[in-house]
């Protein structure tokens, strides 16, 4: 075996062997190697290869045993490489290659990782739209990793991200202003109107949706409360529609919807039983495919004569046939989901929040929509919700690195939302067209309210 000594910027360098593109036919697994390999790590290897080169060369026995790199073996026939490159490891004796086919793979698992760098790094690479999977780690690794950081809470319960602005008496939104809120837009529009979408997503396709329209339930009376809590009536779709007319309404505003999504982009879509069959047959006609029907299962009854209501559906479409994004799998990433969701209702956090409840009838937990967001679709894409209510989607987007692209009908939900945002993040939202700050904005429209009024 030849040994090189060479000197690089006064540091010697011991060259052992020499690097040889060898046929990928002619090297031999270790029959005894004890790392195994499944297709989905192999396909990972794979694509980093295809994206940063074959930089890790096998190494080898003289006799064209592979001892280190079977992964990437498989990986280069994976993609179709005739040739890799190798180092023969002459100088070792049989004794130490059995033994360093078992260092080579335990010794980088003794290693940790420093979590406030490992987040900045990840961070950083999501900011330069960089696809960060190639890293190794999984979607659902990188969210808790950034969650984490960030001191977002992934258990599923009520937190401060809950709390919703009162709702106030006269409106500063006005319909067809369209809000910035950091990466995040607010539009003051209509579901039904295509224009009013693509005015909102300008271009852009939307990688998920999360979505809660209106039920055609008329509030009062149907929507939880003693009688002390008095709930606003949605502006249409609040008990006034008959079935058909519906499912027109679902079937129009879910197809704006699933015209603007990417291929394989996953729909939840939030509805009660009592109509179930309207969006059943709306999200057939604006959907490619059912995947799954989910039940949020809550912590305390609602109204109901026949049975409290105690729980609501959330119907899981698919639009395009597109591989779709899944961060969970089987449970193989620690993520373990079924289709029943168990997280209190806005209802039962405390004995002091009727203020929510007033706000907006059908409120949902943050920790729900987040956690849906987590699952199907990555940090740094694109969450739209036409029906924007109370802003829970815009709040679960800005908590788990995602941007929202919002649509809302009444302006005093929309006030509600900027609000909200605001509180939560101590950041200023801005009126798109002259760039003024929701307060200064506020301000202006309410002294010219004012003046109208002594007019």
């Amino acid at each position: 075996m030849k040994v090189g000594i060479t000197f690089l910027g006064g540091l010697m360098i011991q060259q052992v062997g020499s690097l040889v593109e060898c046929n990928i036919t002619s090297l031999q697994p270790y029959e005894r190697n004890a790392r195994t390999h499944s297709k989905k790590q192999v396909r990972q290897i794979a694509d980093s290869i295809q994206r940063f080169g074959f930089t890790n060369p096998v190494l080898v026995s003289d006799d064209g045993e592979i001892i280190a790199g079977h992964g990437r073996v498989e990986a280069a026939k994976l993609i179709g490489m005739k040739t890799v490159p190798t180092l023969a490891l002459s100088h070792l004796s049989e004794a130490e290659r059995r033994a360093y086919v078992l260092a080579d793979n335990r010794l980088a698992l003794n290693a940790g990782w420093d979590k406030e760098i490992l987040a900045i790094e990840l961070q950083g690479l999501i900011d330069l739209d960089f696809e960060v999977e190639l890293t190794g780690f999984s979607l659902a690794e990188i969210d808790l990793v950034l969650d984490e950081a960030s001191d977002a809470d992934p258990d599923g319960v009520c937190t401060p991200e809950d709390e919703i602005p009162l709702l106030q008496e006269i409106a500063v939104s006005r319909l067809g202003d369209l809000w910035q809120l950091g990466r995040h837009r607010l539009l003051c529009g209509d579901a039904r109107n295509q224009e009013d979408v693509a005015l909102l997503l300008d271009g852009s396709k939307a990688n998920m949706v999360f979505t809660d329209p209106p039920y055609n339930v008329k509030i009062d009376g149907n929507v939880c409360g003693s009688g002390s809590v008095k709930h606003r009536e949605f502006a249409f779709a609040s008990g006034e529609m008959s079935a058909g007319s519906f499912i027109t309404f679902l079937t129009e505003t879910l197809g704006n919807m699933s015209a603007n999504m990417d291929d394989g982009a996953i729909a939840f879509v939030c509805m009660d039983w009592r109509h179930m069959g309207e969006l059943l047959a709306a999200g057939s006609a604006a959907f490619t495919e059912l995947k799954n029907l989910v039940v949020w299962n809550k912590t305390n009854g609602g109204m109901g004569t026949f049975y409290r209501s105690k729980h609501e559906l959330i119907f899981v479409f698919k639009q395009g046939t597109a591989e779709h994004i899944n961060s969970f799998g089987l449970g193989e990433t620690g993520r373990y989901r079924t289709n029943v969701w168990d997280y209190a209702g806005i209802s039962s956090i405390s004995a002091d929040r009727g203020d929510e409840l007033a706000m907006h009838p059908t409120v949902k937990p943050v920790a729900l929509v987040a956690d849906a967001i987590r699952d199907c679709s990555k940090r740094g894409q694109i969450i739209l919700d036409c029906f924007g209510g109370s802003g829970s989607t815009l709040i679960a987007a800005e908590k788990t690195g995602r941007s929202a692209r919002l649509i809302e009908f009444d302006p005093l939900y929309c006030d509600t939302i900027l609000r909200r945002w605001e509180q939560l993040t101590g950041k200023h939202a801005k009126l798109d067209e002259t760039g003024q700050t929701f307060e200064d904005v506020s301000e202006i429209r309410c002294e010219l309210e004012a003046t109208r009024e002594t007019v």
